[in-house]
């Protein structure tokens, strides 16, 4: 007989199944994962040596859980993935509130139903899809909403006095019993909330409205907090701490690699935009390189923390800014231009809290700087390093280019013009195109005109050349060239 073909609790004894708790289900289903050598949080990226390990230890301890970590870091997937752990399809007494296993009822509902029907009390069965519920923590979440409450309706509608039992309506923790429940930025909860928490974790016991259930429901909680949280907005109370077996700590990607491979894993494209807009690699370190100078900037408050979704939605915003110059250019394809990262700035300033200085400077300048120290950073990995004082007889490699723009009037590099005139403005300063060949020889035609302008925009963060921004594009001139002429 399958599973799912067994409608009564006398067929579910005769076939042997035995019920455990979901802490012993999640235990026992890792373990058979990790003796198999099975990926048990897919699509999780730079947590393999150290979240995940926690995170499974804590699951094989049997511990609730709080994942600690700064907004942006994958605690609610992985909570969310935890399902995948439980077993595809459990029993429960049918019609039961609170999916009450049918060897171990601890509703009245479910108990009364076996005591007058025996063997032949109806079950069905509840995937473990269906097996997850989450709260987001907010100011306004009230005991009822959590436990539960008193229904004056049922009272009526049944025609009970408030002193049966049966009037309880169960809040969202009794009904998500047997499943994993999740409570969404912890510090935000009251303290009062909190507090109402403890014996569920504890005893497992509710007190509704002056009555005292002993419910021992079966729960697996995990909690996610922000650090910010314990100082600005509120704390988790010390006896809740004391009752949460394991607590884990997320972090931000370490390096650029891992932060490319979630950008591109998350960003939501249109396949009409990849077919349109090809991107260099070194477009994508850039991008990704921002966030990690976002981290460090002295105008960004460091406690609120830098998402991974800037880098996402940048991402995004970037493509839609080479997707937007080609449709008014015509081209039928493209190759994203460095000027095309102005179009990241929204995606930038809506992401990081500034502290005073940064308030001062203003979003988009923040912003500005930001992808002005990435390209600081970025150059000298694919160009020689320019010093800030070099020693008397040094040729510098890019004098030739330098020299280049001291003898002409400047060079702009409109947003709109189409690839070809893009393509054919770079490959007219015979001094740029002679680097690329030199220390990129191997590079595609579709990474060196990326790399042109990135050493472009490099020698102007090393004060070598001038930048201005103009209404439609920008315009590169020599350093000094154009004062001197003037004189």
């Amino acid at each position: 007989m399958k599973i799912l073909d067994i409608k009564t609790l006398g067929e579910l004894k005769k076939s042997g199944y035995k019920s455990i708790s979901i802490k012993d289900e999640l235990r026992n289903n890792l373990r058979t994962k990790i003796s198999n050598n099975e990926d048990t949080f897919t699509g999780i990226h730079g947590y393999e040596n150290t979240v995940i390990p926690e995170l499974e230890r804590a699951i094989l301890s049997r511990h609730n859980i709080n994942l600690l970590g700064l907004r942006g870091q994958a605690k609610t997937r992985l909570a969310r993935q935890m399902i995948n752990l439980l077993d595809e399809w459990v029993p429960v007494v049918e019609g039961s509130e609170i999916s009450d296993d049918p060897f171990h009822p601890i509703s009245r509902y479910a108990t009364n139903l076996i005591e007058e029907k025996g063997d032949d009390t109806p079950i069905s069965w509840l995937h473990r899809s269906e097996r997850f519920a989450e709260k987001l923590a907010t100011p306004d979440v009230t005991v009822a909403d959590i436990i539960g409450d008193v229904d004056p309706i049922k009272a009526a509608n049944l025609k009970l006095s408030y002193a049966d039992d049966r009037v309880i309506h169960f809040g969202m923790i009794p009904r998500a019993n047997r499943s994993i429940f999740v409570i969404n930025e912890l510090p935000d909860l009251q303290a009062r909330i909190q507090v109402a928490l403890f014996n569920i974790l504890q005893e497992g016991d509710i007190q509704i409205r002056g009555f005292k259930l002993r419910l021992p429901l079966d729960i697996q909680f995990v909690f996610t907090a922000n650090p910010e949280d314990y100082t600005n907005r509120g704390s988790i109370v010390t006896p809740l701490k004391d009752r949460i077996g394991s607590q884990i700590l997320t972090h931000y990607p370490k390096t650029v690699e891992i932060a490319k491979t979630i950008t591109q894993q998350e960003a939501k494209l249109d396949s009409r935009q990849s077919d349109l807009v090809y991107v260099p690699e070194i477009a994508k370190d850039l991008l990704e390189q921002i966030s990690f100078q976002a981290r460090e900037s002295e105008f960004i408050d460091h406690k609120s923390g830098i998402s991974a979704r800037m880098s996402i939605t940048a991402y995004e915003n970037l493509l839609s800014m080479a997707e937007y110059r080609a449709l008014r250019s015509g081209d039928d394809q493209t190759v994203l231009r460095l000027s095309d990262f102005t179009g990241v700035i929204p995606a930038i300033t809506g992401k990081v809290e500034l502290v005073y200085e940064g308030e001062q400077e203003g979003a988009a300048s923040v912003a500005n700087s930001l992808i002005a120290d990435a390209i600081k950073t970025l150059f000298p990995e694919y160009f020689p390093k320019i010093e800030k004082l070099e020693k008397e007889g040094y040729e510098s490699p890019y004098q030739n280019l330098i020299n280049w723009f001291f003898e002409e009037s400047g060079f702009e590099l409109l947003d709109d013009i189409s690839d070809k005139e893009y393509k054919e403005k770079l490959d007219a300063i015979t001094p740029l195109k002679n680097l690329i060949n030199e220390y990129h020889p191997e590079m595609s035609a579709e990474e060196s005109y990326f790399m042109m302008e990135f050493l472009l925009w490099g020698l102007v963060e090393f004060k070598k050349l001038s930048k201005h921004r103009l209404s439609e594009g920008f315009h590169f001139n020599d350093l000094y060239g154009s004062y001197i002429s003037g004189l």
